[in-house]
């Protein structure tokens, strides 16, 4: 039995399990104190982590334990940045941020170097390293701007892609330094580094994407899934470092290759990014916090100078550099407090180029012949101990200004999102019915509602199941609430709020048209079994009943393989569609899909229809191909361009409307025939009264929809705008 008095209570503290008891209590508690004080919680855990560091009361030390998790914390956070950035504008906003990313290193190296050499007149090589190591940033506010939902801005999509890309480049100094304090660099040096990096890089950007895809396609378990993303993080930060950079870069390049793998509205980002922000990230914070020696301020009148003197330079040369981003971008005061509260703290790289210069001792050979022949030389550090200290501070003030910074700009961007989208009265709120009846189709059904959706809509998605009133029993009611609660752990898993509905009914028809109405259901998403085939009478049951009688954007899901395994929707439109009352609504799901699962559309459209959705395209750039299709009798052509991966998302029309075409008749023999090992999605757009009449006034229903678009999301006014044009 083990006693009271057999436990040690002596500092620092010992016992790992009160030891991580303390922890969880700081993370917990520590934003919550500081808060109250408009102090950013992860600036809380650092100055946290000072306060019970070595440095600080000592209750406990910075031991491997701590080393361990903050290693974690640190490659979690590059991770997350590269698996939440939006591709799409990732891809339009490359040429920016590497002129930013230029900016943000060469702005600090040139000003930390002339400050470090002709003002404290360190060494050339110590100068050209402290340059090197201030030039580079850690994304440590990016969680915050994350939590405050604009992390796909076009400020924050640009800091992270120069993130890369300073970093590297810092990493690439440390690196050429070390090998000419060993005298190692020369031809061979770089041609070496050049190779391995490539490789490395090769390997995580093009073989991650094709073992993610494998393995999710055949395992769903949720705790098998997370293990493997963990692992292919550390994977890929192992191979960086074998490369011969941090492994910082390869968790960053690890995100960016199953970021089109893990949707942003999955289950399984939401247990990534809660694990993280609950455990590891403040991990890593309190950590940094531990490493800060406030005593040296006392003892060290160098530390001071040389503390004061990387503040000031760091923190003007990052502004300077997020100044100019400015203005060549034409972006806003709010944009410009993101990038420069994302670039100017300095964690990751900066303290391992800092570490690693301490350790380097210079002129190593004449020290050794010295001590051969009896005279002790002291030996020189390429970075001294005042160098150390003063870096360490440095990180905490850049952190601190970082977070007060970005949280401003992002609290003021939110801010002016939510005035914008929140000015209409008596609109419909975006709410998505999904039948469930077979435990198979459930959880991609949900997935699938989590996809189109708005992603600020958290409570959007609707589950029924329908019993006959003729054969009503105890089994039926079971089977019914065992659907629906799986369906609600699907939607929670993401954080979304699923309503649940339980419908006695005489026929599935009389139940689906009274739930529309009575919910005001905007979109309603129905499943076909993975082996069953569709039928004529199917889409003629689905025409005439549920279509006829409750206009919402419906959509008729076959699923062969997982949502997030799919690389392309080619998403095959009819003439005219673009002058259906429907066509806004049904575009924009298809558009959040892409942004929410990162995955390619290809339309096949009329000339007309495609000129239209280019001009979506230039305002809102999703990751899109078009190609021009007119012809439904040959429909067949698409065969030869469907490929795995592939989802087929073919939008139809009802008889007497204007995008209807004979040959949708013959579609269930197609998809039974030549598609069925794919996914496909049918469409069935919102189609009110008789569209035969048309002129340049608006459809009086059209007044009472078009209002819905501004509140689903921000491409929804682009398209409002367009199509009042067209009509």
């Amino acid at each position: 039995m083990l006693l009271m008095s057999n436990i040690e209570f002596s500092l620092p503290l010992e016992n790992p399990v009160l030891i991580f008891s303390v922890i969880l209590f700081i993370i917990l508690f520590a934003p919550i104190l500081l808060n109250k004080l408009k102090i950013p919680h992860l600036l809380g855990l650092i100055i946290a982590g000072a306060i019970i560091g070595p440095n600080g009361f000592h209750l406990l030390d910075r031991d491997s334990s701590i080393i361990l998790f903050g290693t974690v914390g640190l490659l979690y956070i590059m991770f997350l940045a590269g698996l939440e950035i939006d591709m799409g504008e990732f891809k339009k906003n490359s040429g920016k941020s590497l002129i930013f990313g230029l900016y943000t290193f060469f702005i600090p190296l040139i000003l930390c170097f002339s400050v470090s050499y002709y003002l404290l007149g360190f060494r050339w090589e110590a100068a050209v390293l402290i340059g090197g190591m201030f030039a580079a940033h850690t994304l440590i506010a990016y969680p915050i701007v994350s939590k405050m939902g604009v992390a796909k801005n076009r400020a924050v999509n640009i800091s992270i892609g120069s993130t890369l890309i300073a970093d590297l480049l810092s990493l690439l100094v440390l690196a050429a330094m070390v090998g000419v304090t060993s005298g190692e660099v020369g031809k061979e040096f770089w041609i070496r580094l050049g190779i391995s990096v490539v490789v490395f890089a090769v390997i995580i950007l093009w073989l991650f994407p094709l073992i993610g895809r494998w393995f999710f396609k055949r395992f769903n378990d949720s705790i098998s899934q997370y293990i493997f993303v963990l692992g292919m993080v550390f994977l890929g930060a192992f191979l960086a470092e074998a490369a011969g950079v941090e492994g910082i870069i390869g968790a960053f390049l690890a995100g960016l290759a199953l970021n089109r793998l893990i949707p942003h509205t999955s289950p399984l980002m939401n247990r990534i990014e809660f694990v993280g922000n609950a455990l590891f990230i403040p991990f890593f914070l309190i950590g940094v916090g531990m490493l800060i020696d406030y005593k040296a301020f006392f003892k060290d009148f160098e530390t001071i100078i040389v503390a004061t003197a990387f503040i000031v330079t760091a923190t003007v040369s990052k502004y300077i550099a997020a100044w100019l981003g400015q203005k060549s971008f034409g972006f806003s005061d709010d944009e410009r407090r993101i990038m420069f509260g994302l670039s100017n703290a300095r964690v990751a790289a900066t303290l391992a180029a800092v570490l690693v210069g301490y350790k380097i001792i210079m002129n190593p050979e004449a020290i050794e012949a010295a001590q051969a022949i009896g005279i002790e030389i002291q030996p020189i550090r390429l970075l001294s101990e005042s160098v150390l200290n003063g870096t360490i501070l440095s990180i905490l003030v850049t952190s601190t200004i970082a977070s007060f910074s970005a949280q401003k700009g992002a609290l003021n961007l939110a801010g002016n999102d939510a005035a914008e989208s929140g000015g209409e009265e008596g609109v419909l709120e975006e709410r998505i019915l999904i039948p469930v009846r077979n435990m198979e189709t459930t959880e991609e059904l949900v997935n699938l509602g989590m996809a189109v959706k708005s992603k600020k809509n958290q409570n959007a998605l609707v589950a029924i199941n329908i019993i006959d009133n003729n054969t009503v029993d105890k089994a039926s009611y079971r089977q019914a609430k065992k659907l629906l609660r799986k369906a609600t752990e699907v939607a929670s898993s993401a954080d979304n709020q699923l309503t649940e509905l339980l419908r006695y009914d005489l026929n599935v028809v009389n139940a689906l048209t009274s739930v529309v109405k009575e919910h005001r259901i905007t979109d309603m998403i129905m499943g076909l079994h993975a082996k069953s085939g569709i039928t004529d009478t199917f889409l003629g049951n689905l025409t005439e009943g549920i279509l006829s009688n409750s206009n919402s954007t419906t959509m008729i899901y076959h699923c062969a393989q997982p949502l997030a395994t799919l690389k392309r929707h080619l998403v095959v439109v009819p003439e005219k569609a673009e002058k259906e009352i429907g066509f806004p609504f049904w575009l924009l799901k298809v558009w959040n899909l892409a942004k929410n699962t990162g995955s390619k559309l290809v339309f096949y459209a009329h000339e007309t229809t495609l000129a239209f959705i280019k001009n979506i395209h230039a305002d809102h750039p999703v990751s899109a191909e078009f190609k021009l299709f007119r012809d439904w009798d040959d429909f067949l052509v698409l065969t030869s361009e469907v490929q795995p991966n592939d989802n087929l998302i073919i939008v139809l029309s009802r008889k007497d409307h204007l995008s209807y075409h004979s040959s949708m008749s013959k579609l269930p023999q197609h998809l039974n025939k030549y598609f069925f090992d794919y996914n496909f999605i049918l469409v069935f757009p919102i189609q009110l009264g008789e569209d035969s009449d048309h002129n340049d006034s608006l459809n009086p229903s059209l007044e009472a929809l078009v209002p819905n678009l501004n509140r689903f999301d921000a491409i929804g006014k682009t398209v409002t705008k367009l199509f009042k044009k067209n009509k």
